[in-house]
């Protein structure tokens, strides 16, 4: 069972987060203005939820916040190690802030997360980019009060990328973007090792939190008038088994479905070969769990699944997916897919494309495969040229466009209830929101919508959203 910081540790951080308070107060009083944060998110969901527990202890700490990296006082990127294209962003970021730096040096500059839990880019930052103050990777994420204090008051990078292998911070500070829906995490971590994935070796290993704190965060949650709760995990299938207790995560569900104000329930990801009979009966069974369902298959080609170390075939994939099907019928599917695995042949993509046809899915989230050092895969050489491995690429965005845009035409006329996000970027008449399914829905509407559920029916089917009009 996964260790739980101690309340001693946390107490100590809510310390620092009081003599952070102070100093920002003293300077406050003496410049005649707050000191402002900005925090930037790569990555994924989990990423994003990090996010909010740095948000909540710098706001508990006395800073207000902003978008401008000019007028920021200390700017801290939580970074994803996922993808090549990731790293680069940061790297960028921090070139543009090293000029900023330069006529403001009380600046603080930070980078936390999974890119810099690996030694290499940790050493990187600190040689090459000597400008920034911070650097803490995921392990570290709960000792930010203390690390950001010391990196304002000493002018050597502080540097915090210690490992761990089950350790889970309780009782956190956190400031969530939204009011009526929120991302709750059930678990750290991932045992599953797939060959090219780097997850596992910079989130550390699966442990799951106590039942009991993910249904008090659930219940305070309602109560502060959030009714909309997607459960997070690297692999949400395989919660519970590193508990003392007998509970899995089908049992969770039940759990939730049973709190009062809780009215939609959504999760990700799943890993198919933990995609148990009980689970789906669970989904089928609890009224408040959304019909939608996002599966990863990443490979079509048996050769490559094993390759990619994904413990199942195309053939058992597409059975658990028809079960699905089967069981809760109209539900809405959507699930990762990687281009151009090292050893992939174009006679290996036809098989991808395959599973797209067969299945259908609502939408796909789609990558070219970028190597990750430390991984079994980036040792592997490549069969295609990158040529072909965009050309495979474009072609599996052709013939997904397609499913997806006949799938959501077939929404044209019905009426959906929506729970409404927000406003348009380009046009404030314009509000939108999600329906069950997550297809994202736009239509006019008066921005005290925002946080409610209405009816729409849906006039217009576009390929990637849809259209409609209040009833």
């Amino acid at each position: 069972m996964a260790k739980t910081i101690t309340e001693e540790q946390i107490n100590r951080q809510k310390s620092f987060i009081i003599k952070l308070k102070e100093e920002n107060q003293r300077f406050a009083a003496h410049n005649g203005r707050t000191r402002l944060a900005l925090t930037e998110t790569y990555g994924c969901q989990q990423n994003e939820n990090d996010t909010e527990r740095i948000r909540g202890m710098l706001r508990d700490a006395g800073f207000e916040f902003t978008d401008d990296s000019k007028a920021a006082d200390v700017v801290i990127y939580n970074t994803c190690a996922v993808r090549e294209n990731a790293e680069q962003k940061v790297f960028g970021r921090l070139g543009i802030l090293k000029h900023i730096k330069e006529t403001r040096p009380e600046m603080v500059i930070g980078v936390c997360g999974c890119m810099v839990q690996q030694e290499h880019i940790a050493e990187k930052i600190k040689s090459v980019h000597n400008h920034v103050d911070l650097v803490f990777g995921t392990h570290a994420l709960y000792r930010m009060p203390e690390l950001l204090y010391e990196a304002m008051h000493r002018k050597s990078t502080v540097i915090d990328i210690t490992s761990s292998d089950g350790e889970i911070a309780e009782d956190m500070p956190i400031m969530r973007d939204n009011a009526r829906k929120a991302w709750v995490s059930i678990m750290y971590g991932c045992n599953n090792f797939c060959s090219y994935c780097i997850v596992p070796y910079v989130r550390g290993r699966e442990r799951s939190r106590t039942p009991e704190a993910i249904l008090k965060e659930v219940r305070e949650l309602v109560e502060s008038g959030c009714t909309e709760i997607s459960l997070l995990g690297q692999n949400v299938n395989s919660y519970g088994k590193d508990l003392d207790t007998e509970i899995d995560f089908a049992d969770l569900i039940r759990m939730v479905n049973d709190i009062d104000g809780v009215e939609r329930i959504r999760f990700m990801s799943s890993h198919p070969k933990d995609l148990s009979d009980k689970l789906i009966k669970a989904m089928k069974e609890c009224g408040k769990v959304c019909k939608q369902l996002h599966l990863p298959f990443q490979a079509g080609s048996d050769k490559i699944l094993q390759q990619m170390n994904r413990k199942y075939t195309k053939e058992q994939y597409l059975e658990k997916i028809e079960k699905v099907k089967r069981e809760i019928p109209g539900i809405s599917l959507s699930t990762d897919v990687i281009v151009g695995f090292p050893t992939e042949t174009n006679e290996d993509f036809e098989e991808t494309l395959d599973v797209l046809k067969r299945v259908e899915f609502d939408n796909i989230f789609s990558f070219i495969y970028s190597r990750r050092e430390g991984t079994p895969a980036a040792k592997l050489d490549f069969v295609l040229t990158d040529e072909e491995i965009h050309k495979n690429f474009n072609r599996l965005l052709e013939v997904q466009n397609e499913i997806s845009k006949r799938k959501n035409e077939a929404y044209v006329g019905r009426i959906e209830r929506i729970l409404v996000d927000g406003e348009s970027k380009n046009d404030t008449n314009i509000l939108s929101g999600r329906c069950d399914s997550s297809k994202i829905v736009n239509f006019k509407g008066d921005k005290s919508l925002i946080g409610k559920y209405i009816d729409v029916k849906i006039t217009e089917a576009h390929t990637w959203s849809l259209n409609g009009e209040i009833q």
